[in-house]
Formats: structure tokens, sequence, C-alpha cells
């Protein structure tokens, strides 16, 4: 079993970031500047070494990464129902004044110094004729030139991130967006408007917002300045701004249509960055649920101890002999269930989010490459038909020229954020496991005290008797 793996049974078992994208260029601008075109890697901003095992964009997901038996796949399921901005040919956004072209510049010697502070809290519950929903208090603090002011404080609601999400996707189809907690949730489980459910749903809009933040290039983006900073009035005149909805219609029928034709042959490296992906998501996935899982049983059995501690209690108020005693182990057992319940806090924030954002990970990167798979179905479509001349030759060699080009800025740009996010991947993965594991250690040597006193405490009891 890979370290990985190792370091995840040891979370579990127990009862319980400077991308230096140096800008994605254009191929045209790339061949008349006699520059390669081609993206750069980055460090993670956690700065950890790699994971052990960690392998290059052109490896498969290898076993020292996630490594699990596969004869865990019948656990149920507990809880889960392109170019850089500076030369972003897909975005009609695209800032081109001389400031914004310097923010997005990055020198590798630059320091890291974060100019954009984000945070999401105070959910507040909106009731209409029409609906019911949760709006959350989004503060923004920047020293950027291009914002109006220094600080921000808007309300939104989750549609309102939805709609970032999709503006960020049609704006940088081959850049990895983060994701979005789920809409839904399966029925049954919890109370939509549940407090621990809002609660959770805030922190993983507080992880959306500054994942964006962080990100070398979405950062940047227009439409999410405007979501950061536009009052109500203001966000909801730009919403309605756009394509109307038979352009929305055609784009998603020629999409469809792209999909279903497939690529004719997908690069190497885009083939092997595929299969990663597949393995990747089988495996955080699996581990996805038998996390989840696992906290369920120990809730059940924390649940259970708690009744013991008043069990003794009111035993002790018959047993005048015993009664000491029977104080005592009521004592060891409620030590023992606030070690169990601060363990489980700990498993369910540091842990249990991490697993789960990176399994809604695993299908944004399938989508990535659904989209880049599309860019490059439709200059095969138009080299198909140059080819058997069905169509003016001369427009099409001029509108292979500019996909070519298109799919070139893609390429270099899913490239370059790969790069990023595989090692945010690894660092924050490894992290994760990593401080529950020392948290299960401290949690056991605490525990197997508080079982020793009980121990002698009931042989004491044995010889009274």
């Amino acid at each position: 079993m890979g370290k990985l793996g190792e370091a995840g049974l040891a979370a579990t078992a127990g009862p319980a970031r400077t991308l230096g994208m140096e800008g994605e260029c254009r191929a045209s601008q790339a061949r008349s500047w006699g520059l390669p075109a081609g993206g750069a890697g980055g460090d993670s901003p956690g700065g950890d070494a790699p994971l052990p095992g960690s392998i290059s964009s052109s490896s498969l997901l290898q076993a020292e990464v996630l490594d699990l038996d596969e004869d865990e796949d019948d656990l149920e399921v507990f809880s889960k129902d392109a170019s850089l901005m500076d030369m972003n040919s897909f975005s009609p956004l695209m800032p081109t004044s001389p400031l914004s072209m310097i923010n997005q510049v990055k020198f590798e010697d630059e320091p890291d110094l974060k100019d954009l502070f984000i945070t999401v809290d105070e959910p507040e519950s909106h009731v209409t004729t029409i609906e019911t929903f949760i709006t959350y208090r989004i503060i923004t603090k920047t020293s950027r030139g291009e914002f109006d002011s220094s600080e921000f404080e808007v309300r939104r609601r989750y549609q309102d991130f939805l709609w970032l999400k999709e503006k960020l996707e049609e704006a940088h189809p081959t850049l990895i967006i983060p994701p979005l907690p789920e809409k839904f949730i399966v029925k049954g489980m919890v109370e939509r408007f549940n407090d621990d459910f809002i609660e959770t749903r805030r922190k993983a809009l507080h992880k959306f917002l500054n994942r964006i933040a962080d990100h070398p290039t979405l950062t940047f983006n227009e439409d999410f300045k405007i979501f950061l900073t536009a009052q109500a009035s203001e966000f909801s005149s730009h919403k309605k701004q756009g394509p109307g909805l038979l352009s929305r219609m055609g784009q998603s029928v020629r999409a469809v249509a792209l999909s279903m034709r497939g690529v004719k042959s997908r690069p190497e490296e885009f083939m092997e960055m595929n299969n990663f992906i597949e393995i990747f998501s089988q495996k955080i996935n699996l581990i996805d649920k038998i996390s989840q899982r696992i906290y369920k049983e120990e809730r059940e059995y924390l649940d259970e101890m708690k009744e013991y501690g008043p069990i003794h209690i009111l035993w002790s108020a018959s047993e005048e002999d015993l009664a000491d005693t029977l104080k005592s182990v009521a004592s060891c057992i409620d030590k023992c269930c606030k070690a169990t319940e601060k363990r489980m806090s700990g498993f369910s924030e540091a842990l249990l989010p991490v697993v789960h954002e990176y399994a809604l990970y695993s299908e944004m990167l399938m989508a990535v490459m659904k989209r880049r798979d599309q860019i490059q179905a439709e200059l095969d479509s138009k080299v198909e038909a140059l080819t058997s001349k069905k169509a003016d030759t001369d427009l099409l060699t001029e509108e292979i020229g500019k996909l070519e080009d298109k799919v070139e800025c893609a390429n270099n740009a899913l490239k370059a954020d790969w790069e990023r996010w595989k090692q945010n991947m690894q660092n924050d993965i490894k992290s994760a496991f990593t401080n529950m594991a020392e948290e299960n250690i401290l949690y056991y040597e605490q525990v197997t005290l508080f079982e020793c006193s009980i121990s002698d405490m009931m042989k004491t009891m044995k010889n009274s008797i």
C-alpha cells in the first residue's frame, strides 16, 4: 500500500499554491515574436515538498498517491448524491488597459504578496411568497488599483455563486475552476436549512472564493470583481447582460454535437492526463465514501458512550461502598467523551471537507477535458471539410488558422494550470491526512490512560464485593 494510502488509513481507521503563469500566449503572437508557445508551472502556496511518489503530468496516478483496496467498492455512499487572462482569446471581457496588463505579469523573483482578502460569513434566511433562500455576507479587502475602494461588503445567494462559476468557465474553458458545494443534498440525510448544513455550505463557499482569489488568472476576471463589489441592483443588471436564450441554446446544441463527434486523435499528454483523472476520481470518491461512513459510525459511538456516565452516577447513589469508585468511572467516561468529541471535530473540519472538495474537483477536471476536446473537435471538423472541399477553401483556411491558435492557447492554459492544481492537491491531501493521523495518536494516548484508570477501578470494585 502506498504511503498516502497508509496515512489515510492511519487517519481514518480508529474508532476511528507562486504559479508563475507567465501568460498563455496566443500562438500567432508567439510565432510572430519567434518564441515558443507554452505555459509555466508554479509552486503551491503551501510550500511543502511533493508527496512521496508524486508524479509528472505525463504519468498515471501511481499507487503511492492514493491506494485503497478495490474490495471497498461495495461501500454504501453516505453523502454524495483557456487561456490565461492576459491573452484570453475566449473572453469578451479581456482587460487590455496597461494597468490590468501589469497586474497580470508576475516575475519569478517577485515576492508572493497577497492583495485580496475575502470572507464569507453571516448567513441570513430570506422568506418570500415564492421561495425561501439563504444569503451570505461577503467582505472583500484589497490593495489592488483596479478596485474603486479598499473594502466592499455585499450579500450573495447560492445562485449568484453558480452564475460566477459559469462565467469563469465561459471565459476560461480550459482552466480548472474550483468546485462549488452541491446544490442539492441527499433526501432524508439533512434538512436544507439545518444550521449544520448552512455552516458547511458557508465554509465551502468561502473556500471557493478564496481559491479563485489565489489563482493567478481567475483572480483578475472582471465578473469576479463585479461579484465581489457590485451592490444588489447593479449586480442584478450585470447578470442580465450577455447572450440571449436562443444564442445560449445554439451554443449548447453545438457543444453537444462536437462532444458526440469526439476527437480523432487526442495528444498523448492529454490522454495520460485523462487516465490520471479517471483513476484519481475513483480513488478520491472511494476515500470520500469511507470517510463519511467512518464519521457517521463514530458519531453513533460517541452518542452511545455519553449515556454511560450518567448511568454510573445514578448507580453510585445506590451503592454507598462503591460510590467513589463509580463516580470516578463516570468521570473517566466523561473525559473519554470529550477527547472523542474533540477528535471528531478535527475529523469533520480538517479531513472531510478536503476529501469531499477534491471529489468534486474530479468532476470539474472531467468537464475541463471535455471542453478542451470540443475545441479540438471543432478544428478537426473544419480540417475535414477543407480536405473534402465542401465549402469555400479560402474561408475555411482562415477559420482553421484561428482555430489552431485557439487550440494551442487552450492546451497551454490547461497544461500550466494542471501542474499548479496537482501540486496543490498533493499538498492539501498530504496535510489533511498527516494532521488527522497526529490527532489520532494524541487521542489514543489519552484514551489509553483513561481505560487503564477504569480497569483499575473495576478491579477495586471487584475486590470490594
